[in-house]
């Protein structure tokens, strides 16, 4: 059962230069399954984070349509951008608990809530800590952890670590992985990297140069819990060639 569904999906931006308008995306159709994790990679300009932000409700549709699965409600959304954006003035636990305090969440419930999703992320200890004291991967994972704590229906990625150092992004790799396959949310991932593209999701839809048109949806099927390892099996190689030679 697919969680949203998205038929010829549209969009152009107005411009001052062209009457015609920006066409940055589309038209595109797919959908995405419940605790299905699905990565959108594509050159820079082609739509990505443009298509994530129509899902959040952050952007009108100029032509298509967007359908959620339970049109009674309005689906619960998560959105982690490349930068943290935590509050400064806010610690660990403050920055967590943010969601729930909107949602009017009694506050003891709140904080025990708020203390185990620290633990889930790996920030135990620091809890009081603030942001100028945290490193970038540890302040990734407080956004993600605010991002999870209201159970969103949807989890929205854009970009997440790419303002990390190489090697703390491939440390990032395995604890986000880590965490999907605890809470199972369905995932929608903006990425540029074919290796973190791989090993995270079910699923990568490939977008074409401006205006973004999805040119392989392509199924990953790396047996899960996957490791370090597995990004130099042969498996893993091929998936990346049929990927790379597809972009090209």
């Amino acid at each position: 059962m697919p969680i949203f569904s998205i038929e010829n999906l549209s969009i152009t931006f107005r411009d001052e230069q062209n009457a015609a308008g920006l066409h940055a995306l589309g038209p595109v159709t797919f959908s995405v399954a419940e605790r299905e994790f699905v990565c959108v990679l594509g050159p820079s300009g082609s739509g990505k984070s443009t298509l994530l932000r129509a899902l959040a409700g952050l952007i009108q549709p100029s032509a298509g349509t967007i359908h959620f699965q339970n049109q009674q409600a309005a689906p619960r959304v998560g959105f982690v951008f490349q930068q943290a954006t935590l509050m400064p003035w806010r610690s660990v636990l403050e920055n967590i608990l943010l969601p729930l305090e909107v949602e009017h969440l009694p506050a003891a419930q709140a904080c025990q809530k708020a203390q185990e999703m620290a633990a889930l992320v790996g920030l135990t200890g620091f809890e009081n800590a603030l942001p100028r004291d945290l490193s970038g991967g540890m302040a990734q994972r407080v956004a993600l952890a605010r991002a999870l704590i209201h159970d969103p229906d949807l989890l929205l990625l854009d970009e997440p670590f790419g303002s990390l150092d190489a090697l703390t992004r491939e440390k990032m790799w395995g604890e986000l992985s880590r965490l999907w396959q605890a809470r199972q949310t369905t995932v929608l991932m903006v990425t540029h990297s074919i290796s973190e593209a791989l090993f995270l999701a079910d699923r990568v839809l490939l977008l074409s140069a401006r205006p973004g048109r999805i040119k392989l949806d392509l199924p990953v099927t790396l047996p899960r819990p996957r490791s370090e390892e597995m990004r130099y099996t042969p498996a893993f190689g091929a998936l990346a060639k049929q990927l790379k030679q597809a972009i090209e």
